[in-house]
């Protein structure tokens, strides 16, 4: 599919309070235009009308999926429902950009993939890290053997917790629940580390997972979390919390190599810092402004549509997959009390 006329973009729904920023984003975007959403909730309905000029919104999935010419849609609900309107969407034969995880569960993202595959669409997972540009030079870089053979990598996602963050109750709430979300911290931020780790190393041959339910008693789920992933030559770790105070160590991925280590400082201001033999203690990384089509999950997304080409890189559905199935290793592990090799068997789904 190529195409120079601006995709029609539907949502299908709108629990995850990350769909607003990226349909402002595609509110400024020449590449696409919002033609209809779809969830259960009135009030999201109302927003999405109000505040990002949708011209046509349903309470039931497959009304807008028959009734409106669609191209794309964006996947912004719970991560278990998320799966069901990833295989709709598919046989409708429309691309879908998803938020991150991917799933629920390793059965629901390989699920998610196949229907993918069988209809021959882009299935994109945002991971909101991915446009950062120092996060971006640091994959380059990595990639390229600026700093040798790599050998692990550390991310560390972390705040105080959903409701104290400010999310919506719509939000929050499939966030406390298991079934919905997957688990609690370790399924909403291990699962950055995992990809991560899964871009910059391949698929992990043993991962240790250990949740706790250390400090919020108004919730069953854990609250914090930590994976340890291994290769023959490498390790990595992923930290998830929703009881830290402040942002000391939040969002900082980490990436060593025998030659070297870049230090990658969270957001947009972040900067990306190289420590060698030279410069142990680090010293500063130019990095340039990402191009336009890199600069957030709608632009890639829409761009990489209209020009017929695979979604790429850390924010590929097959990365995706495999990020899903080091946080299932996660939890059994957890669960058991012991490590876990991968690839899962028949019998873990």
């Amino acid at each position: 599919m190529t195409t120079n006329n601006p995709l029609r973009v539907g949502v299908l729904g709108m629990t995850h309070d990350h769909i607003w920023g990226n349909l402002a984003d595609l509110k400024r975007s020449n590449l696409g235009t919002l033609v209809a959403a779809a969830d259960p909730n009135e009030e999201l309905l109302e927003k999405a009308q109000r505040d990002y000029e949708c011209p046509e919104v349903y309470e039931d999935y497959m009304e807008m999926l028959e009734e409106v010419e669609l191209d794309a849609v964006y996947v912004f609900g719970d991560n278990a429902t998320g799966v069901d309107l990833i295989e709709l969407a598919a046989d409708y034969g429309l691309h879908v950009l998803v938020e991150k995880p991917l799933a629920s569960t390793f059965e629901g993202a390989t699920r998610a993939l196949a229907a993918a595959r069988a209809a021959d669409v882009s299935l994109m997972v945002n991971w909101p890290f991915a446009w950062w540009p120092q996060l971006q030079k640091a994959f380059a870089m990595a990639q390229a053997g600026e700093i040798g053979q790599l050998f692990q990598t550390k991310y560390r996602s972390a705040h105080a917790g959903p409701k104290e963050l400010g999310c919506t109750p719509y939000f929050y709430n499939w966030l406390y629940d298991a079934n919905l979300n997957g688990a609690g911290a370790l399924m909403d931020y291990c699962c950055y580390g995992a990809a991560l780790a899964r871009y910059v190393l391949g698929q992990p041959s043993r991962v240790v997972g250990v949740a706790g339910h250390c400090l919020k008693d108004y919730i069953t789920l854990d609250d914090n979390a930590v994976i340890v992933m291994q290769w023959p030559r490498a390790i990595a770790v992923s930290e998830a919390s929703w009881t830290q105070i402040g942002h000391l160590t939040s969002y900082v991925a980490t990436i060593y190599g025998s030659e070297g280590t870049l230090h990658v400082e969270p957001g947009a201001k972040g900067r990306l810092l190289l420590a060698n033999r030279e410069h142990e203690d680090g010293i500063e990384v130019q990095v340039d402004p990402l191009p336009e089509d890199q600069t957030n999950a709608t632009n890639y997304f829409l761009s990489r549509i209209s020009q017929g080409l695979p979604i790429e890189g850390i924010c590929s559905a097959e990365v995706g997959r495999d990020a899903q199935e080091i946080l299932e290793a996660g939890l059994i592990s957890a669960r058991d009390g012991q490590a876990i090799s991968l690839p899962l068997p028949l019998s873990f789904l």
